[in-house]
């Protein structure tokens, strides 16, 4: 047991670390806004799409970040594609985000990397095939979606100010079922757990369901970035992560599918803090949507 541990680690190191020294490096400084958010699972409007109750609160989050200038950083399972194949449907079913998200990637303020459940668009040429237009079924007519869009592995964040690294990945790689063996994994979901989730069971495999897997991928996580003396941010694991502790250098982004709410990490004034946006109710009874800060900024 304690060998095959140890050859997970293993594999989960020598992962992050190709996946490393591959990654497109973007500079940063203190004038900097960027929003980094993971995990929204998008799918096709039915009953097993996680995304649909939190549709609202994500555009309006997104608009907001739009608005105040922000650069979008997208870390992975942006649409759920091992329970959904087409991504067309799914852009057709929330035409609106999909064309703040182009408004973003026009003005060179998107940048994208795969997560397990859209190891798709790793493929250049599934990206020119299935990313670059959309269909709006409103005016009947396509639009422009991500047109000439490369979607990364990893990309490294650096300050121009100080040389600070900030790695971001979504966090799977090394996992055998959700890296190596994503097909199977695909197959498996799309085929029956699809199907049970339909009568209320939920997928013991994820790891963002499995406390066990979800504790050992974050600590494989931590590890890494603390033997490297790297900030590593990921999402996958769906738990949002902003720890007090500098010798801690792990950061989780959370998800845009939690019960209630969605949850991000922002990077302004070389500072990142932790996020969610929830619906609240002001004492006439409106209802209105929230940016609250749930964990104290920690200065990079």
């Amino acid at each position: 047991m304690l060998r095959q541990l140890m050859g997970d680690i293993m594999s989960t190191y020598s992962r992050l670390s190709k996946v490393y020294s591959n990654a497109m490096r973007i500079p940063f400084d203190s004038s900097s806004k960027f929003v980094l958010m993971s995990d929204c699972h998008r799918g096709d409007g039915s009953w097993v799409d996680n995304f649909l109750h939190n549709q609202h609160l994500y555009y309006a989050a997104l608009k907001y970040y739009y608005d105040s200038g922000f650069t979008y950083f997208d870390l992975g399972d942006s649409e759920e594609l091992w329970k959904f194949h087409d991504l067309e449907d799914i852009s057709r079913i929330y035409i609106d985000i999909y064309r703040l998200l182009h408004y973003f990637y026009k003005h060179r303020r998107l940048f994208m990397i795969f997560g397990n459940h859209d190891i798709e668009k790793r493929d250049p040429k599934y990206a020119r095939m299935h990313m670059a237009r959309f269909y709006d079924n409103h005016r009947d007519a396509y639009e422009p979606l991500f047109e000439g869009i490369l979607v990364h592995e990893g990309i490294i964040l650096q300050s121009t100010e100080t040389g600070r690294e900030v790695f971001l990945v979504h966090g799977h790689q090394g996992d055998i079922k959700d890296d190596q063996l994503w097909k199977a994994g695909r197959f498996f979901v799309y085929h029956f757990w699809r199907r049970m989730e339909h009568i209320g069971f939920k997928d013991i495999t994820s790891a963002a369901k499995n406390n066990i897997k979800k504790k050992k991928v974050e600590h494989d996580l931590s590890q890494w970035a603390v033997d490297h003396q790297k900030i590593i941010i990921a999402g996958h694991t769906h738990r949002p992560t902003c720890p007090l502790d500098r010798k801690i250098p792990y950061f989780n982004v959370g998800s845009a599918v939690h019960p209630s709410c969605i949850t991000c990490l922002e990077l302004q004034n070389n500072t990142l803090t932790l996020v969610k946006w929830n619906v609240r109710t002001k004492d006439g009874g409106t209802l209105y949507v929230k940016r609250q800060e749930i964990a104290v900024p920690r200065t990079i």
